[in-house]
């Protein structure tokens, strides 16, 4: 067994204009003195990275990589979470997603998915240069619009989706081989990989790709009802990356999974700060270490109620809190009586 690494911030909610938040310097120094360890950098920001030169100079790596360790912190993986979502768009969320991209791209769906396969296959780059073996994402979404059959769905209209979206991501996996890092896709409503089932459609048409892996959230299963601890045993092969979310479900007469069109604190199923919602995160470790996960426990933190810095500090001690130090011996070592194989012969009764 191996202990987790942790605890680690998912940067892409704490980042804005104002210090210590708009500078890599600023956020990495507000992290570590929130108690972390580990920050997971939102490759799209800016303000605090620069993807196409990580992607080009180890150079700049190395400073950033150095910037972030002279204040405490090391970088776990990079995200990419919205250029990833622009891979597959669904004509219908052409305008809502214009927004993941830059001006240029924007009303060109064509151009905009391009754009969004560079950005994944730089990120992957400067995963390497960064010394990282895993980078997260999201799949994108073809068949979303058609989750709930009304009217039904037309025979092999999910199959030819999973078939464009496996063909579009084929060619980025196979550059994730060559960078030697996984692709961690957050398995998250919205995503055509919402839950295994849709991950292993996927999986089977990429060709079991060894660097099509998951990047395991417990806060989505509770909102979907789904055995969150129980699909920890099933994937656990492919989980290469852990957020560290909480989440509550409190369906009433009025709302349930769907929410009521309400906002976030009037749905029935809400994400909240660690510790405030639902999810057994002493089963979640205990199971996460047992199945030998080597990587970082990353805080993401979202949260309708408390202030997002409260629920960074608090988060930081919860996963301390959380994270199991693996035992090197036996607790009934104490026990041993140094037999040898003819002594367990003779136990059994098989001896000559």
């Amino acid at each position: 067994m191996k202990t987790i690494k942790g605890p680690a911030l998912f940067l892409a909610q704490f980042a804005g204009d104002q210090a210590p938040f708009d500078t890599w310097d600023g956020i990495t120094k507000w992290a570590a003195d929130c108690g972390y360890v580990g920050v997971q950098v939102p490759s799209w920001d800016g303000r605090l990275f620069d993807l196409a030169r990580a992607a080009e100079s180890r150079d700049y790596c190395d400073e950033i990589a150095g910037v972030a360790a002279e204040n405490g912190v090391q970088i776990t993986e990079l995200s990419t979470h919205l250029q990833g979502q622009l891979v597959a768009v669904h004509p219908a969320y052409d305008e809502a997603f214009d927004g993941f991209t830059v001006p240029a791209m924007r009303g060109n769906p064509k151009a905009r998915q391009e754009w969004a396969v560079d950005q994944v296959r730089m990120a992957l780059s400067a995963s390497r240069n960064l010394g990282l073996t895993a980078m997260a994402s999201f799949s994108g979404a073809l068949a979303w619009p058609f989750v709930y059959p009304w009217p039904q769905r037309p025979a092999g209209l999910v199959e030819a989706a999973f078939d464009e979206l496996a063909r579009r991501w084929r060619p980025i996996l196979d550059h994730a081989e060559d960078c030697g890092v996984d692709i961690c896709f957050e398995i998250h409503p919205g995503e055509d990989l919402h839950d295994g089932d849709s991950f292993e459609m996927f999986l089977e048409r990429v060709g079991g790709h060894a660097r099509a892996n998951m990047l395991y959230d417990p806060s989505h299963y509770v909102l979907q009802c789904l055995d969150y601890l129980d699909n920890i045993d099933i994937y656990k092969d492919r989980i290469r990356m852990f957020h560290v979310k909480d989440a509550e479900f409190n369906p009433t007469g009025r709302k349930g999974v769907y929410g009521g069109f309400q906002p976030w604190v009037n749905r029935a199923g809400r994400f909240r700060s660690l510790g405030d919602g639902q999810v057994d995160f002493g089963a979640v470790f205990s199971k996460m270490t047992a199945n030998d996960f080597d990587g970082w426990a990353v805080v993401e933190w979202e949260c309708c109620l408390k202030h997002p810095e409260d629920g960074a500090r608090e988060g930081a001690e919860f996963v301390r809190h959380h994270i199991i130090r693996v035992t090197e011996k036996a607790f009934d070592d104490f026990a041993d009586g140094g037999t040898d194989d003819a002594a367990n012969r003779r136990m059994l009764g098989i001896s000559e």
